[in-house]
């Protein structure tokens, strides 16, 4: 029991680490440090910094996956859905902004990190881009490209998580408040786009 603990310790603290001050800026002395463990404790678990990374890549995405799933399988008329999906993720970049930060490192190192990253999550973003086809299709949202569409929407929330220096350059404190007005951008861009005329 005391070893799952410790391991979850290790991969809730180096996702912290990774998502607010990246990866190479990271060592496993200073996580240990902030753990109260030694380094060979976290190699035990895991045998080198990439598979933490690994380790860490693949707990982002399955946290994100469920936060998204949810929303996604929600009954109900398109612009609902799309909607819901958005306020999830909103919620989550609110909730766990390191999550977001990880996504946005996972970004920047490229491969293999971001390889492994789009891979868990493709069938989810599949899935998202069917849906939005065929709700195209039925004539409740306008026709758009869907895969750019849920880029559009990805870039606007992570960077409204996670680019604190460009906002406040823009003039916006980040906040619960900034964020939520920052969501009610989103949406309304997304409702403009989106819906029918």
């Amino acid at each position: 029991m005391a070893e799952v603990k410790t391991k979850d310790r290790v991969l809730s603290a180096a996702l912290a680490a990774f998502g607010r001050r990246g990866y190479e800026a990271t060592s496993l002395d200073a996580l240990a440090g902030e753990l109260g463990v030694r380094k060979q404790t976290i190699l035990y678990y895991f045998p080198s910094k990439e598979a933490l990374l690994e380790a860490v890549v693949d707990q982002a995405a399955g946290e994100m996956a469920l936060a998204l799933t949810d929303s996604l399988a929600r009954p109900g008329r398109a612009w609902n859905r799309v909607e819901a999906i958005v306020r999830a993720v909103f919620r989550l970049a609110g909730r766990r902004p390191e999550l977001l930060g990880l996504l946005r490192e996972v970004t920047r190192l490229g491969p293999p990190a971001a390889t492994r990253f789009a891979l868990a999550l493709g069938p989810l973003i599949d899935r998202a881009t069917g849906f939005l086809d065929e709700s195209m299709d039925q004539g409740e949202l306008r026709r758009q490209d869907a895969r750019l569409l849920l880029l559009v929407a990805y870039s606007s929330v992570v960077g409204a998580a996670t680019e604190v220096e460009v906002l406040r350059a823009l003039g916006v404190e980040p906040t619960a408040r900034s964020l939520v007005r920052q969501r009610a951008a989103l949406l309304g861009f997304l409702r403009s786009a989106l819906l029918p005329a």
